[in-house]
């Protein structure tokens, strides 16, 4: 039921930003342009329409005849499609966002302002079309640019994390901190070397991922495993239990998770569930705890609580895949010295905006991307690389982000 629900909001959100752009379009060519034949002018519109529609459509047609054949929904799976529905589609309802989100204040501030426009109603009117035009025509570059470029660059963000007393055996440790590898058909074995080649470079002494080693299908459990596997790291590779690592196997998230977490352990990878991990160097002590708390598996206050008492060490660290308000708290209230988490993307789709990081992962989380302080303990939540929902990035480059500890 919650899936149709879902179904008809985007239906009818896709509905409203069509409209308010196809009308905004139409005054472009009427005002600027009122020599421009109507019968291209139209097919210029129509074809636009369709090029947005018919992807969805197709799902929403396959969507209705797995329910009534009681099948998976499927959808066609190679690069014509790609290329001639798939990408199409999202680089247009990103750019029809990206544009009627900047022209909606502009429609605001003549609400606002609407006595002084009534005087100047013609030239208000005119420059008001221009806007739109200018927008439209530079986010019909931008987009795809920029699309283009978050598929194809990692960004290495370096953050040093300084702490007093921290033990000498310590001093410069260098943790490679990951998250939402998500293998599958956009992030391929070529995408995931590139990766795996820019934090070998850094030369970390440990390797955490916030989980989300695929993003769905058991048919990239092998890839995400072994190219993880090429990592090197002196004290090991850990990740935690992500979301989609539960979805390798839809109706069965046990499957799922004992294939990923047998895959990993292959390539020496461990991957604790709601356990603890001692790191021994030298004299000193790296207690790293694994929250799971995920859209599958919540994590009870006696858990948490008991991880932590449990975690005796020099230098705590507390690694989930959600970076949920309350996780934060915890990890605060019980002296972890940082919180790591990943799950947003870094906001996969965050449209340009002043002065605001405007993506819909703000629904769920005000912890998008980066380094957030409680007292003592960093909170650093990682961008990641893969993608999710939409197989596209925009505004949103993916990350590896090299902590380093060093002496307050």
């Amino acid at each position: 039921m919650w899936i149709i629900v879902r179904v008809l909001i985007g239906v009818v959100v896709l509905f409203l930003l069509e409209y308010y752009f196809t009308r905004k379009a139409n005054r472009v060519f009427r005002t600027l342009f009122p020599d421009f034949p109507v019968k291209n002018k139209k097919l210029i519109i129509y074809s636009f329409l369709i090029l947005l529609n018919l992807y969805p459509a197709i799902l929403i047609f396959n969507a209705i005849y797995a329910a009534i054949t009681k099948q998976s929904v499927a959808f066609p799976q190679n690069i014509f499609v790609d290329y001639l529905l798939l990408y199409p589609f999202w680089i247009l309802i990103v750019l029809i966002l990206q544009v009627s989100v900047l022209f909606f204040f502009v429609d605001l501030l003549k609400l606002i302002l609407y006595p002084i426009y009534k005087k100047h109603k013609e030239k208000l009117y005119r420059l008001q079309v221009k806007i739109f035009l200018a927008l439209t025509l530079f986010f019909a570059v931008y987009v795809p640019a920029r699309i283009i470029y978050d598929y194809n660059t990692v960004d290495l963000r370096s953050v040093n994390y300084l702490k007093k007393n921290l033990p000498k055996e310590l001093e410069g440790f260098k943790i490679a901190f990951i998250s939402d590898v998500q293998a599958d058909r956009y992030t391929d074995e070529q995408r995931l070397e590139k990766f795996i080649d820019k934090i070998n470079e850094s030369r970390p002494d440990l390797v955490l991922i916030a989980g989300d080693v695929i993003t769905s299908t058991p048919d990239y459990i092998e890839t995400a495993a072994k190219n993880i596997g090429m990592i090197k790291s002196k004290y090991g590779i850990y990740s935690c239990v992500g979301d989609h690592d539960n979805w390798a196997y839809r109706q069965d998230y046990v499957r799922s998770l004992r294939e990923i977490k047998k895959s990993l352990h292959d390539y020496n990878i461990e991957m604790p569930d709601n356990e603890l991990r001692f790191i021994e160097i030298d004299s000193s002590r790296i207690g790293i705890t694994f929250i799971t708390n995920t859209y599958v598996s919540d994590i009870s206050e006696t858990t948490l609580r008991n991880l932590a008492i449990s975690n005796k060490a020099g230098f705590k660290i507390f690694l989930t895949h959600q970076p949920q308000e309350f996780l934060i708290n915890s990890a605060a209230k019980n002296d972890y010295d940082l919180f790591l988490a990943g799950h947003t993307h870094g906001g996969q789709i965050t449209l340009v905006f002043p002065f605001l990081q405007l993506t819909p992962t703000l629904f769920e989380t005000n912890y998008i991307k980066g380094d957030f302080y409680f007292n003592n303990m960093l909170a650093v939540v990682c961008g990641g690389l893969g993608m999710s929902l939409a197989p596209v990035r925009y505004n949103s480059t993916p990350e590896i982000v090299i902590i380093t500890l060093r002496e307050k």
